[in-house]
C-alpha cells in the first residue's frame, strides 16, 4: 500500500468495511500522468497500461485414493499459437507433480529449479518420500521473493505418508489447500464443471472423467485454452498414470481425409523424364587406412 494506491496513507482512519475503491484514485494519476506526457509529445503515450493476458487452462481434484491433475496443450504469444502440443503438468518429484500457467519459461524453468531441490532434500534425509508441502513451502517462497515477477501460477498436487494434497499457487507467493481448483484464463468455464460435478471421495474412473470435462469446458469457452488435454493421477500407493493427449478434440487428421484432391494434382513416378544417367565409381586406395598412421611411443 502507498500513497499511490491510498490517497488517505499517514492518516489515522480505522478500516471500513464493504467494498475497496482504492485502485480508482490509482487509475486517476496514472491517467493524469500519461495525458500530461502526451502533451508535451507524441499521442501514443496516452495509452493506459492493460493487464498482460495468459492463455491456460489447468485444473486438480482430491479424490478417493489420490490426484488428478489436468491441463490443455496450447501455447500462446499474444493473438498467435505459438506451440500446438506442448506440455503444462510438470515433474516435481515421483510422488509429485505440479500444473502452470503464465510464461512458459518462468513455469518450466521455476518447476525445474523446486525439483532439484526436492531430489537434494531427499538424498540430505536419506532418500524418503518428499512431502507435499515442502514442494510448495519452497514455491511459494520463491515466487514470493521475486514479487510476482516470475509470472508462474500453479496447481500443486501429490500424495505422501499424509494422504493426497493439493495446493494452488498464486505469482506472489500466496497459496491455498484445497479440494478442487482451476488456474489459467479458462479457470471460470472448469470451475463451473467442477462446482456442478464435484463430490467427495470420488472414484478414479469418475475424477479422470470429471477433470477430461473440465479441461474441454476451457478448451471450447477460452481463445487462449485449445488443442489436446493432458491428465495424470497421483495415487496413494505411489504409482503414477500419465495421460498423454488422452483427448484429441481438435484433431484436424479425419478431416483431411475427408478432402478428395484432384487426380491431376498427384505427380506420378516418369512424368519429369531423365535426361541422362551416370555412375562412377569410387577410385581405390582413397583415404586413410592404418597403414598410413606412424605410432609414436610416448617419452616416459
Amino acid at each position: 500500500m502507498s500513497e499511490f494506491t491510498n490517497p488517505d496513507i499517514g492518516l489515522d482512519t480505522a478500516p471500513s468495511g464493504g467494498f475497496n475503491f482504492e485502485n480508482v484514485h490509482r487509475n486517476a494519476l496514472i491517467e493524469a500522468q500519461l495525458q500530461k506526457a502526451s502533451s508535451s509529445s507524441s499521442s501514443k503515450n496516452n495509452i493506459t497500461p492493460l493487464a498482460t493476458k495468459t492463455g491456460t487452462t489447468i485444473v486438480g481434484l482430491v479424490y478417493k485414493n489420490g490426484i488428478v491433475l489436468g491441463a490443455d496443450t496450447r501455447s500462446t504469444n499474444d493473438t498467435t499459437v505459438a506451440d500446438k502440443n506442448c506440455e503444462k503438468i510438470h515433474y516435481i518429484a515421483p510422488n509429485i507433480y505440479c500444473c502452470g500457467a503464465g510464461t512458459a519459461a518462468d513455469t518450466e524453468k521455476t518447476t525445474e529449479l523446486i525439483s532439484s531441490q526436492m531430489e537434494l532434500l531427499r538424498m540430505n534425509t536419506g532418500d524418503g518420500q518428499s512431502r507435499v508441502v515442502t514442494a510448495c513451502t519452497m514455491l511459494k517462497r520463491m515466487l514470493f521473493r521475486y514479487q510476482g515477477y516470475v509470472s508462474a501460477a500453479l496447481v500443486l498436487g501429490g500424495c505422501d505418508v499424509n494422504g493426497p494434497h493439493l495446493y494452488q499457487i498464486y505469482p506472489h507467493g500466496s497459496t491455498g489447500k484445497l479440494p478442487f481448483t482451476t488456474m489459467g484464463s479458462g479457470s471460470l468455464a472448469a470451475m463451473a464443471v467442477f462446482e456442478e460435478g464435484f463430490k467427495d471421495d470420488l472414484e478414479e474412473e469418475e475424477a479422470v472423467e470429471l477433470v477430461k470435462r473440465a479441461i474441454l469446458a476451457g478448451i471450447f469457452n477460452d481463445l487462449g485454452s485449445g488443442s489436446n488435454c493432458d491428465t495424470t493421477v497421483i495415487r496413494l500407493d505411489g504409482t503414477v498414470v500419465h495421460g498423454r493427449n488422452c483427448i484429441m478434440p481438435n484433431e484436424v487428421q479425419p478431416l483431411r481425409d475427408m478432402v478428395k484432391r484432384s487426380d491431376t494434382l498427384n505427380m506420378r513416378a516418369g512424368t519429369t523424364a531423365v535426361l541422362k544417367s551416370t555412375f562412377k565409381p569410387r577410385k581405390s586406395g582413397f583415404g586413410v587406412t592404418l597403414a598410413d598412421v606412424t605410432v609414436t611411443p610416448m617419452e616416459t
